[in-house]
């Protein structure tokens, strides 16, 4: 069984496609936590449209996407949890193929898949991926900025409660703390076919502050940088620098 986690906020033109997506999975072993962070919108009414039984709504103030997907992360009832942002969709053997993974690969503890993007055109574009560390279909990733995507992502829940879940407080980036967090403390099979549209023209600014006080405030760098000094491990300290690398260019 697989805990779908989906943070929502103000998606009513789009909560409806991404539920579709999940009910037409040729596997249908899961629940649905939809954690609804302050919508101000009509999401919620488009949600209680969709008759399903394994639809869970919960409700809290709007306190960011992280904080909604920490909620949903502590409301699920199974060992693996899949992320799915409100806007983005699944093609129908996401979910088959991500539980094959965790079955093929029972050392790891994150599981994912490529995707591709989609633009306020609805023109697909492939994502550019290089030097994976296996030539097969799939594989272990060596970690190093591992091409994960919130969407395309499963994660076995008690090594995401292990790091803390997402951090709090950051207005971009925060999906890039987590991964490479996860990096140091799990390994990550990977599928090179994409099962996931990214939608990069509907994504929130997710704060008030403007742009330019935001791109003051390197959390992102600063969090790697803690990360690279704590840990231990030569080969995660090597990961962890190309993270910090990879942020910055």
């Amino acid at each position: 069984m697989i805990s779908v986690v989906i943070p929502l906020y103000n998606k009513e033109k789009q909560i409806k496609r991404t539920l579709q997506s999940i009910l037409a999975q040729t596997f249908q072993d899961f629940e649905i936590v939809i954690v609804n962070d302050g919508s101000i919108d009509n999401s919620i009414i488009e949600v209680e449209k969709v008759k399903d039984s394994r639809i869970r709504l919960i409700h809290q103030k709007n306190t960011g996407v992280s904080a909604a997907r920490n909620k949903g992360i502590e409301e699920a009832k199974y060992e693996l949890i899949a992320f799915l942002d409100a806007d983005d969709e699944w093609k129908s053997k996401y979910l088959e193929v991500q539980y094959n993974l965790y079955r093929k690969y029972p050392e790891c503890d994150i599981f994912a898949c490529n995707y591709e993007f989609v633009n306020e055109k609805h023109d697909i574009s492939p994502t550019i991926i290089k030097k994976l560390s296996f030539e097969e279909n799939d594989g272990i990733l060596n970690n190093s900025h591992p091409p994960l995507c919130s969407s395309a992502i499963v994660i076995k829940k008690k090594i995401i409660q292990k790091i803390g879940g997402f951090p709090l407080n950051v207005t971009s980036g925060e999906d890039l703390i987590t991964w490479a967090r996860l990096s140091t403390v799990g390994m990550i099979a990977y599928n090179k076919n994409a099962y996931v549209y990214y939608y990069i023209n509907t994504k929130p600014q997710q704060s008030n502050e403007p742009k330019d006080l935001q791109s003051t405030k390197d959390y992102v760098g600063t969090s790697l940088k803690q990360l690279y000094l704590t840990e231990k491990d030569i080969e995660c300290k090597k990961n962890i620098a190309r993270y910090i690398s990879f942020w910055y260019k």
